[in-house]
């Protein structure tokens, strides 16, 4: 089993707004985990965001990292689930980035609803806030930065469901801490339509070795593809965010939204991560 290299890549505002838009209305799924001890079997829950409301509302999506920016926020208003798949942008917005060591900046709008920080640098183990004011309200949310967790490997396996060729990456979780951990998938520098949450409730600090199987798609991994893994470390707002976005375990034909970390009733989220990233190619 050969270890690849980890590697750093800028982090791509194009793989961001896919990102806004698979979470306006596609489903994602949670998978627990894989671990090293042989004790384990995985479980998955297909999530559905619930955007039939009748009256719109405030759709925001922040990500920062530990790493240089620019960061990007991205704010909408929701459509009915029937609706054309446009989310109208918010523009006109004021938008301010800040951390708990004094750093402030008000972000740029580059595009419509897009907004872009030029100054502020994130690093980990700080907490960020995120205030956005439009319409007449003002939205406001807290998220802390853990430390960064690194990808020790990434391998290929085959799928004990599908015997499809599946990756897999193994890392250390660090102990005496609750750890929580979002991972983000790339195949060919395409976002895979699946993201991935879990926390080391009852694995912590063990070797965690983690395979990412997607399922109800066509997608097969072929010789000379590259494969991403973004291992995100986030905190335990964005993962209660993923987590209760399974609704009720998918038996709700109108599951509610998930719990935003952003108040005064805005959907969405903000998260401030840092995030470790590795790449392989298929060989054979």
């Amino acid at each position: 089993m050969k270890k690849a290299v980890n590697k750093q890549f800028p982090v791509s505002e194009r793989i961001a707004e896919n990102i806004f838009h698979y979470l306006s209305y596609l489903s994602v799924k949670i998978t627990y985990l894989f671990v090293t001890l042989l004790v384990l079997a995985s479980c998955e829950k297909v999530i559905h965001l619930n955007l039939n409301t009748s009256t719109p509302q405030v759709v925001i999506q922040g990500n920062i990292y530990d790493e240089p920016g620019p960061y990007h926020v991205k704010i909408s208003r929701s459509v009915n689930f029937e609706d054309a798949s446009d989310y109208p942008p918010v523009s006109g917005a004021v938008v301010v980035l800040s951390d708990n060591t004094g750093q402030t900046e008000v972000l740029s709008e580059s595009l419509p609803g897009t907004y872009n920080s030029s100054r502020l640098r994130a690093y980990a183990e700080r907490s960020y806030s995120l205030s956005v004011k439009t319409g007449g309200k003002v939205y406001q949310a807290n998220a802390n930065m853990p430390e960064g967790v690194e990808i020790d490997s990434i391998y290929f396996s085959k799928s004990p469901f599908s015997g499809e060729k599946i990756t897999t990456i193994r890392f250390e979780d660090p102990p005496n801490a609750n750890n929580y951990y979002r991972v983000i998938y790339l195949i060919n520098d395409i976002l895979q339509k699946e993201f991935y949450v879990l926390s080391d409730d009852v694995f912590q600090g063990t070797t965690i070795v983690y395979s990412l199987m997607p399922r109800g798609t066509e997608i097969k991994l072929m010789k000379g593809d590259k494969v991403t893994v973004w291992l995100e470390a986030v905190d335990y707002g964005i993962y209660e965010y993923f987590r209760t976005a399974a609704g009720e375990g998918g038996q709700n034909a109108s599951p509610s939204n998930p719990v935003s970390n952003i108040n005064n009733g805005a959907l969405g989220y903000f998260n401030a991560c840092s995030v470790r990233k590795i790449s392989v190619t298929v060989v054979n």
